[in-house]
C-alpha cells in the first residue's frame, strides 16, 4: 500500500446530505491540487462513484473543508465543495446549508472550538459566499450530543437538533436581494424571480411548465423536454445575475413553486441544478422565505405578504421544512433560522492514489 496516501477525514450526515469532512490543513492549498484530491476521494467519473466514497448522487457527493476562521467575528471557516458525480469537476461557487449542520459538531470535536455549557454556539464563516451562520450545537457535559428527539423530513429517525441562524445573507453576490430591476422578469417566455441570498435562486411557477407542483422528483427528472427548458431558463438567469456562462456551475439553482396541499405556505421542487432534490436545500429554503417577504415576487404572489416574526412552511417531496424569520433592529432583511440534525458516521483516513496522490505530495 506504499502507493496510497492517507488523509484523515470524518464522514458525516448533515441535514439531508452526506459527505466527508476534512480539516483544511490536511488538504493542498493549491486549488487545482485540492480539487484533484477531492475527485479521487469521491470516485467521480463513474455514475456510482464505485471507486471512491461518494454515493453516486449530488446529495452524497459533497465535501466540507473546515479550518480556523479568517474573519474575527467567526470561529471557523467552512468551504463547501460540490464534486460532480460524472464529470470529475469540483464547484465551490455555492454553499450547502444541509452539510453546514455538521460543521459545528465537527469543529468542536476537532478542537477548533471549545464547548461552552449545554449548548455551544459556533459562528461559521462560509468561504464560498461570505455568509456568517450561527450554529447552536448540543454539548451536554462538554461533549457533542448526536442523539435526541428531533426529526426532520427526509431523514429517518431522530437526533439532537442543530439550530442554524443565517444573518445578513441578502445580496451576498450582487449586493441586492433582488438583483433585477423588478421582482419578476421573463426568461425564455417564463416569468421568474431571481433571489440572491444564501443561495442564488431562479424561481418559477410549476404551472408555467405544465406541472401542478406535486410531482415526484422521479417524474420531473424523467421529463427530458422539461429539463431542457429549465436549463435554458437557468442559463439565462445566470447571465441576468451577472455570473456569465453557468454551464459548468451549479448556481443559480432552479426552484418550481406552487400552491400548498398540506397546510404550508408554498410547495417547492428544488433542483441541484439538473436533478430534483428529494427534499429541499436549507439555503434554498432561506431564499424562498426571504422571497415571500418581498411584494411582487413569484413566491409572494402565491403566499401573500410574510412579515417577520413568522414561521414559513415549505412543502417538499419528503415532507415539510419550516423557516423561522426574525427581524433584528436595523437589519434590512430578516434573519432566517432552520433546525437541522447531524450525525457522525465514520472517522479514519481516506486513501488517495494516482493523480490525487501526486497532487497531494506537494503539501
Amino acid at each position: 500500500m506504499d502507493d496510497l496516501f492517507r488523509i484523515p477525514c470524518v464522514l458525516m450526515r448533515g441535514g439531508t446530505s452526506r459527505g466527508p469532512f476534512f480539516l483544511a490543513s490536511h488538504l493542498p492549498e493549491d486549488r487545482a491540487a485540492r480539487d484533484a484530491v477531492l475527485v479521487e476521494v469521491m470516485g467521480s467519473g463513474h455514475l456510482l462513484q464505485i471507486d471512491g466514497i461518494g454515493g453516486g448522487n449530488p446529495l452524497t457527493s459533497k465535501v466540507a473543508i473546515v479550518g480556523p476562521a479568517s474573519r474575527p467575528e467567526a470561529d471557523v471557516d467552512y468551504l463547501f465543495a460540490q464534486v460532480d458525480v460524472v464529470s470529475r469537476s469540483v464547484d465551490t461557487s455555492p454553499n450547502c446549508g444541509n452539510l453546514l449542520a455538521g460543521v459545528g459538531p465537527f469543529a468542536i470535536e476537532a478542537g477548533l472550538v471549545r464547548p461552552k455549557g449545554e449548548r455551544t454556539t459556533v459562528r461559521i464563516h462560509n468561504v464560498n459566499t461570505g455568509a456568517l451562520i450561527a450554529a447552536q450545537v448540543a454539548t451536554p457535559g462538554g461533549r457533542v450530543a448526536y442523539d435526541g428527539n428531533t426529526s426532520i423530513d427526509g431523514v429517518p429517525g431522530t437526533a439532537a437538533p442543530v439550530l442554524l441562524g443565517f444573518e445578513d445573507v441578502a445580496g451576498l453576490r450582487t449586493g441586492r436581494l433582488i438583483p433585477t430591476a423588478t421582482p419578476t422578469v421573463s426568461l425564455h417566455g417564463v416569468e421568474v424571480t431571481l433571489i440572491d441570498s444564501a443561495m442564488p435562486l431562479v424561481i418559477a411557477r410549476a404551472e408555467d411548465f405544465g406541472f401542478s407542483g406535486s410531482e415526484t422528483p422521479k417524474q420531473l427528472d424523467s421529463d427530458t423536454e422539461f429539463k431542457r427548458r429549465l436549463e435554458l431558463v437557468r442559463r439565462a438567469a445566470g447571465a441576468a445575475f451577472g455570473f456569465g456562462r453557468v454551464d459548468d456551475l451549479v448556481i443559480p439553482k432552479p426552484v418550481l413553486v406552487a400552491r400548498p396541499n398540506a397546510g404550508g405556505h408554498i410547495a417547492a421542487r428544488y433542483f441541484m441544478p439538473h436533478l430534483c432534490h428529494t427534499a429541499i436545500a436549507t439555503t434554498g429554503a432561506v431564499g424562498l422565505a426571504l422571497a415571500a417577504s418581498v411584494r411582487g415576487t413569484v413566491v409572494n404572489d402565491i403566499t401573500g405578504d410574510v412579515t417577520a416574526p413568522a414561521v414559513f412552511a415549505i412543502e417538499h417531496p419528503s415532507g415539510r421544512l419550516e423557516v423561522t424569520l426574525e427581524q433584528a433592529e436595523g437589519a434590512a432583511t430578516p434573519t432566517a433560522f432552520i433546525v437541522r440534525t447531524a450525525r457522525r458516521l465514520f472517522e479514519g483516513s481516506v486513501l488517495v492514489r494516482g493523480m490525487g496522490h501526486q497532487a497531494y505530495a506537494s503539501v
